[in-house]
């Protein structure tokens, strides 16, 4: 007996092959090259400017006030018990302000599916902004009120931000995109957050907010990029897919297809997705638990969790780490440092924006495994430097060139394209829940390096470098054999792309039952879907 869901998978491969010679050449064309819009490129940057630019920019806007926070810690507990602080209180509440951005980011993965169910995707994005105003308000106004609380409640709901945007966004752009760019649409979110790292590092030099007497003012830059998505992103529309699939709202889809492709005629973008609408047509919104137990996406959200969790646990924050070691070791001046950091922002930028331009060229496959066999070989490489460097006075330029490339290496792949994946994989019913679960994966992993990292450091030294070089093995192995190609390929292609990837007889049975059935003549009208509210729309004017 056939397999319940191979009609599911079969008949909208049939409806699209019997459409696919009737389509006007120019819509194969129009299909077959990007199309960059005017307001497709707005909505992906303030979009990306109050969400991805914001977790970038937090990421690295405490590196340079350290000391000053530490200092405001001890003169707040000196004016309230009249007594020093500890230097290990110090570093507890030092600690504890940093990492409880990780848990806040927890507690947004977990808001964020109720909230683009609800609220929708654009409007959820919007609403986000209400987290990062009212922390960038705490932290700036911490230091007037003699309140160390403040900033620690403050990153927690800076976390809650980061946590909603993260998975948000990306279901975005995902879902406005054409699939020819979808790729390269995606890496937005890599790019904004390299670009929000290099934009803290920058503010915080000496020169501009990184002194004792405007410290706060880090922080309260964090209004203005929300403000640019506030005034933006409303004059923008709603995902087109969440208009047409959740909302059954087919004219405001249309129109928002319109806006996006920057053409009139869109009914070869609403054909598509009404091939989607007649297979979940009767499902309801998954939640993880549905997701968890659908047998027919078991690989696809294995291999989110596997991507997302060796996103975070792949090393980068043990490259932060030793960055300023490194570089004094080279013999820079403790003075120089803080500039020549800003080297790694840049690398980080460039290597985004490369993995951007060639992603649609090269494909989600090479640049993610690519990425992390790269970070494998210069991981030893610099292992090898800084275990000999004592040695040989050279070693210690290489190890800033290991530096730099496991930088490059990461934002090439592993740096933004498992967010791209998560939004390919799944049909609109489950892609909140995938979403949800990329997020807490990613935040679980980022608490748990946070936590663990000093540990591992203390214990392996130089040699910690080894532990992630074995973590990119395992993802690179993983992906090596699991995951499918997705670049310009539609939901139901990826779907059988890794049914090919799990069970070649399940695929050749599905072709075979194919053929029976386009030889036996079985006929469907191929110009009009029902939709749910009863009414038939024209699939090709």
């Amino acid at each position: 007996a056939l397999l319940p869901g191979l009609r599911t998978w079969v008949r909208p491969a049939m409806a699209k092959a019997k459409l696919a010679p009737l389509l006007p050449a120019e819509h194969q064309a129009k299909g077959a090259r990007s199309d960059w819009s005017v307001s497709l490129m707005a909505a992906a940057l303030a979009g990306a400017l109050g969400s991805s630019f914001l977790y970038g920019y937090n990421l690295s806007v405490v590196n340079a006030p350290t000391v000053f926070i530490k200092g405001f810690y001890n003169e707040t507990w000196m004016r309230r018990y009249n007594e020093s602080i500890t230097e290990e209180s110090v570093t507890l509440l030092w600690t504890l302000s940093v990492s409880i951005f990780a848990i806040g980011g927890l507690v947004g993965a977990f808001v964020v599916t109720p909230a683009v169910k609800y609220f929708g995707r654009k409007r959820t994005l919007l609403l986000n902004n209400t987290f990062a105003i009212a922390a960038a308000l705490l932290m700036a106004f911490s230091r007037l009120a003699g309140s160390l609380e403040m900033i620690i409640v403050g990153r927690f709901i800076m976390g809650i931000d980061g946590g909603v945007s993260l998975s948000a966004l990306p279901m975005y752009l995902s879902e406005i995109s054409p699939k020819q760019i979808r790729g390269s649409l995606g890496q937005i979110t890599a790019i904004l957050i390299c670009v929000g790292v290099f934009t803290g590092q920058v503010l915080g030099l000496p020169e501009i907010f990184g002194k004792e007497s405007h410290w706060p003012f880090l922080f309260g830059m964090i209004v203005v990029p929300s403000a640019i998505q506030v005034v933006i992103l409303p004059f923008l529309p709603e995902s087109p897919r969440y208009l047409l699939l959740e909302k059954h709202d087919t004219k405001a889809a249309e129109k928002a297809f319109q806006t996006f492709r920057g053409k009139s005629d869109v009914s070869y973008e609403v054909e598509e997705v009404l091939e989607e609408s007649r297979v979940q047509r009767n499902i309801q919104a998954a939640s993880i638990i549905q997701l968890l137990r659908d047998t027919s996406k078991r690989w696809q959200v294995l291999t989110v969790i596997v991507t997302m969790a060796c996103y975070q646990l792949c090393g980068l924050n043990a490259i932060w780490f030793y960055t300023n070691d490194i570089f004094k070791g080279a013999g820079l001046s403790p003075e120089m440092i803080p500039y020549v950091t800003l080297s790694t922002g840049g690398i980080e930028i460039l290597a985004a924006v490369f993995s951007g331009l060639v992603i649609e060229r090269l494909g989600r496959r090479p640049l993610l495994i690519g990425g992390f066999g790269l970070m494998i070989l210069f991981f030893i490489i610099l292992t090898v430097c800084m275990t000999l460097q004592g040695q040989a006075h050279w070693l210690r330029y290489l190890s800033i060139f290991c530096i730099l490339a496991i930088i490059a290496s990461f934002c090439i792949g592993p740096g933004g394209i498992p967010f791209v994946l998560t939004g390919e994989f799944f049909p609109q019913s489950q892609r909140p829940a995938a979403f949800m679960i990329a997020g807490i994966i990613n935040w679980l992993s980022n608490f748990a390096v946070g936590l663990l990292f000093p540990y591992i450091q203390a214990g392996l030294q130089t040699y910690c470098f080894l532990v992630f070089a074995a973590v990119c093995l395992a993802g690179a192995t993983f992906l090596f054999f699991v995951l499918p190609e997705t670049k310009n390929k539609t939901l139901l292609e990826i779907n059988q792309a890794f049914a090919k990837k799990k069970a070649p007889s399940e695929a050749r049975e599905m072709d075979q039952f194919a053929a029976t059935r386009k030889s036996s003549g079985e006929q469907k009208p191929p110009f009009s879907f029902p939709l749910d509210n009863g009414e038939t729309k024209a699939r090709i004017c």
